[in-house]
């Protein structure tokens, strides 16, 4: 898309702060979450898990649990029968159904279906399976280690140089310059390692699906999903059927937060629907969300920063190793392409290595990856403005990438908020606040892409005048509010003249996750091209009205006028009178736009955070919290701010509290909400967003994605706060009272 698409403008609607179209559903509970449909005859399906982190399935004895009254399916997997030819099909497939080995605790091995939960419950513990347990490894450094067991012989991809083990799955490298000639110009080299844990998203909706499947591959499933027709293809490759026989809707999302981007266990659910000839439904418990669906990956990774004594970055390089879990995850690729996304380096070279562990498949959390990628480099660069005694704001400043500049993975950035958050952040009354005894402030710089992706909207203009929009993407942070504002804006009518739906797979052309911050931009802007495809729809009725030519109409305020004395002197003709008499002039009116648009703009984010750490325990306070984030340009700000927000309470979690924690069995050990412990409101401050616009040339409003920038910057912002807080610089998450307290003893 061309950069002169945007074009600045007074908005009428587009930047208030309506009430959310989908409040009074959610309040009252009328809304329908994933759990909440219902089917005649529908059956109860569950999951039988492995109890090992790592065993060969010897045999599977299923005869006890189908001779049991009530039960009506029991599969295996020996009853997926087709094998896809895709690689990451037949990863699903395997992840969804373990097949000669178990991979991990809670990797599935057998499903039921039957009349009630409790029967089902019964059934499983009928199931009998025999296996041969053998060697695992559950932490990345572990993994990489020779002699480590290794989880999949010959999968190592070709990117991989000799020398590691067949657990390092794929390799990926990105920079430019010469290191090596930039250090040799620092005053000050910094070389550490850094490790954070793996965090679930804390999404509180478990997993849940509805699906029927007949004998004839005709079928219907109800999803709790970030991207029903990714679960609809996805589904149907692993069970060998077309897609189009497939009909999926999305039901409302009690929280994804890229969790539910992936399909953990549709086909199942599919598949005993199939055996059983009767609607199945297949909702997950807490700890089977936490055993058997994707973390985030934990990550290990060594970082060298060169810097002269003014503040000048001459060299960087990283090497991050990322767990995936069981199947490969690609999230080390994205670390070693975020990490100095934010600087303006001569010489930078990153490195990312993917690593299969016995843990399940690492899924998104928010911009996966990228917080991993910016944990070290923004942790070090403080170090170095530490014992440089240099500001460390005027030092990103000093070195921040800006319009030209050319990033570590490639491009050169177009118009970027870098530079404007970080002065924002420096002209803010939080940096020169006093801090007191134990108290520490942090500040660190984050980055993510946005991109486009399939899209396909449908605008309807109904015989009163009204609007209906059908979008195909579930709506996870403000979606629907925010394509009914810029419908309403382009139609030049009253908000509440349009409502927006979520259309299944049936309605709608293809349509991308609800991933990568790419709905308000992709999605809006077909909406926007849907809407302005109506007008000219609605041009040609009123022209055809008239007896005029239609170019001769200009459409404003949600009218027809003519475009001038020449074009005649007729009437403004609203969007309700055009609507009232299409029927004798063509017919329905409506607008369409399908399309994988390029232009989204890259995001960038500046955090400052104060801390207080408590000397005798360890235990760390966040006490002030202000995200400087550009939106390019704020739809909803409501919902723009609550993304700030969002972000930033997740990795106060990450940073502070949360982790995965594996015995030496290789079992989780705390697979609940009791033992692992995100944020409640009375660990978290007030977080103050502050909206900076600069808008993306590739969008006709100068849309930026923001749902995932956010979470990126928390892990070093808040580690640089408790270092200055305890002068003790920590390298490893989650920095739980312990570890901060053996920090300060050992020093």
């Amino acid at each position: 898309m061309a950069k002169d698409e945007y074009q600045a403008r007074e908005f009428k609607v587009i930047g208030t702060r309506p009430i959310r179209p989908d409040g009074i559903d959610k309040v009252t509970g009328k809304a329908q979450y994933g759990a909440d449909m219902s089917a005649p005859g529908m059956l109860w399906g569950a999951i039988k898990r492995s109890p090992h982190a790592h065993a060969r399935i010897v045999s599977i004895d299923t005869s006890a649990a189908s001779a049991m009254k009530g039960v009506k399916a029991v599969i295996t997997r020996a009853d997926f029968t087709h094998q896809p030819e895709d690689k990451a099909n037949a990863d699903v497939l395997d992840n969804c159904m373990a097949g000669e080995r178990a991979l991990y605790d809670g990797h599935a091995v057998a499903a039921v279906a039957a009349t009630s939960k409790s029967i089902a419950a019964a059934a499983l513990d009928a199931i009998k399976v025999d296996y041969e347990v053998l060697p695992h490894v559950t932490d990345v450094d572990d993994a990489v280690k020779p002699g480590a067991p290794i989880i999949h012989e010959g999968r190592q991809r070709e990117n991989v140089p000799e020398g590691h083990n067949g657990n390092v799955i794929s390799r990926t490298a990105f920079g430019h310059g010469d290191p090596e000639e930039g250090f040799k110009k620092a005053d000050l080299i910094i070389e550490r390692n850094f490790t954070t844990a793996a965090t679930h998203q804390g999404y509180i909706e478990p997993n849940a699906c509805l699906a029927s499947l007949g004998a004839d591959g005709q079928g219907e499933i109800w999803v709790c999903t970030q991207g029903h027709y990714m679960v609809r293809n996805v589904s149907a490759a692993v069970l060998g059927l077309d897609a189009g026989k497939i009909r999926a809707t999305a039901s409302e999302i009690g929280g994804g937060f890229g969790g539910k981007t992936h399909v953990w266990q549709e086909p199942v659910a599919l598949k005993l629907s199939q055996e059983a000839g009767k609607p199945v439904k297949l909702v997950l418990n807490r700890d089977e969300v936490f055993r058997a669906t994707g973390p985030t990956a934990s990550s290990s990774a060594d970082i060298k920063i060169g810097m002269t004594k003014d503040g000048k970055i001459t060299a960087a390089t990283c090497t991050y190793r990322l767990q995936s879990g069981a199947y490969p995850a690609d999230n080390a690729m994205l670390a070693a392409m975020c990490g100095f996304a934010p600087y303006d380096l001569e010489h930078v070279r990153t490195e990312g290595l993917e690593v299969v562990t016995n843990r399940p498949k690492a899924a998104a959390y928010r911009a996966p990856g990228a917080p991993m990628g910016a944990f070290p480099v923004e942790s070090v660069i403080d170090e170095l403005c530490q014992k440089l005694d240099l500001d460390p704001l005027d030092t990103r400043l000093q070195n921040a990438s800006r319009e030209g500049t050319r990033a570590v993975y490639g491009p050169t950035y177009p118009a970027i908020g870098l530079e404007a958050t970080l002065e924002a952040a420096k002209a803010h009354p939080h940096w020169t606040a006093p801090l007191g005894d134990n108290q520490g402030r942090g500040v660190a710089c984050g980055f993510w892409f946005n991109f486009g992706g399939d899209t396909s909207v449908s605008l309807m203009v109904n015989l009163d005048g009204t609007v209906s929009l059908a979008e195909g993407n579930p709506d996870i942070g403000g979606s629907r509010a925010a394509m009914t504002m810029m419908a309403a804006e382009e139609l030049g009518i009253p908000l509440d003249q349009v409502r927006t739906f979520i259309a299944d797979t049936a309605s709608l052309g293809q349509n991308e996750n609800t991933h990568g911050s790419r709905v308000t931009y992709a999605v809006g802007l077909a909406t926007i091209k849907a809407a302005r495809h109506a007008i000219e729809v609605m041009k040609q009725r009123a022209a055809m009205k008239w007896g005029i030519d239609a170019d001769a109409i200009e459409w404003k305020d949600g009218a027809a006028h003519p475009a001038g004395d020449n074009a005649g002197k007729f009437p403004p003709m609203s969007i309700k009178e055009i609507a009232a008499i299409s029927s004798n002039t063509g017919g329905p009116i409506a607008g369409h736009h399908e399309a994988n648009p390029e232009g989204a703009g890259v995001s960038f984010a500046t955090h400052m955070v104060d801390t207080e750490t408590d000397p005798e325990t360890g235990a760390v306070k966040v006490l002030r919290y202000t995200v400087f984030q550009d939106a390019g340009k704020a739809i909803h700000p409501d919902y723009v701010e609550g993304q700030f927000q969002g972000g930033a309470a997740q990795g106060i979690g990450w940073a502070l509290n949360e982790e995965y924690v594996y015995g030496e069995d290789g079992r989780l050990q705390n697979p609940g909400f009791l033992d692992y412990r995100i944020p409640v409101a009375s660990d978290l401050p007030m977080i103050e967003p502050v909206i900076l616009e600069i808008p993306n040339p590739g969008h006709p409003y100068g849309v930026r994605g923001v749902g995932e920038t956010s979470i990126v910057p928390p892990l070093a912002a808040i580690a640089n706060a408790v270092s200055r807080s305890s002068d003790v610089r920590l390298t490893a998450l989650p920095m739980s009272p312990p570890k901060v307290l053996a920090a300060m003893k050992a020093k």
